[in-house]
């Protein structure tokens, strides 16, 4: 009876340990769903702000992107304020002739109370613009690889729906670094006219 009290006990607080440090302890960016069919949705969201820095895409936050970022909800802003994280992670990839950008959205009490200016130069607070955009949710660790290929599903899905692009993908992660691939939430998002 002890061993399965033991259990019961280690369950109760593993669970509620992930649940604290997975992407349901944060605030996610709000947006309106208009259409959703199997992993694919249209979806219309407000304007954002988001806290951004410059990233090599492939590098999963690997080349400083993503503690830069850390840094700034920790504290390494002007007003020395923690900021609390938020979903999604939004990245968009590198262009012809400019980076790729990593961004964390700012929660809407901050955006209200005013948004602290970072100290890094590398690192800027700016507005995403809402609107609507095709979406395809999958799972498994980001890289060009698969984002190219799951893309490439949401364009064949846009393309029978008649969507028209207005602009390059855009990616979004929802989980922390530690979360297992087969766990993870990932979405390809591309803006429509």
């Amino acid at each position: 009876m002890i061993y399965f009290s033991v259990v019961i006990v280690v369950s109760l607080l593993g669970y509620f340990g992930w649940k604290l440090t997975a992407r349901s302890a944060y605030e996610s960016a709000e947006y309106k769903l208009l259409e959703s069919e199997n992993s694919f949705e249209t979806r219309e969201y407000p304007d954002l702000t988001l806290v951004t820095t410059n990233m090599q895409f492939d590098s999963q936050g690997d080349d400083g992107s993503f503690m830069r970022l850390f840094r700034y909800i920790d504290g390494a802003n002007d007003d020395q304020q923690k900021v609390a994280m938020t979903t999604p992670v939004f990245m968009e990839p590198e262009g012809s002739e400019e980076s790729g950008q990593m961004g964390f959205v700012v929660p809407k009490i901050v955006t209200k109370q005013g948004v602290p200016q970072p100290v890094n130069k590398k690192v800027r607070v700016q507005k995403r613009v809402g609107g609507r955009f095709a979406v395809i949710r999958f799972n498994g660790r980001l890289n060009e690889k698969t984002v190219a290929k799951e893309e490439e599903k949401l364009r064949k899905w846009m393309s029978k729906k008649g969507l028209i692009a207005d602009g390059d993908s855009e990616y979004a992660g929802y989980d922390p670094p530690w979360t297992p691939g087969p766990f993870r939430r990932n979405e390809v998002l591309i803006r429509l006219k």
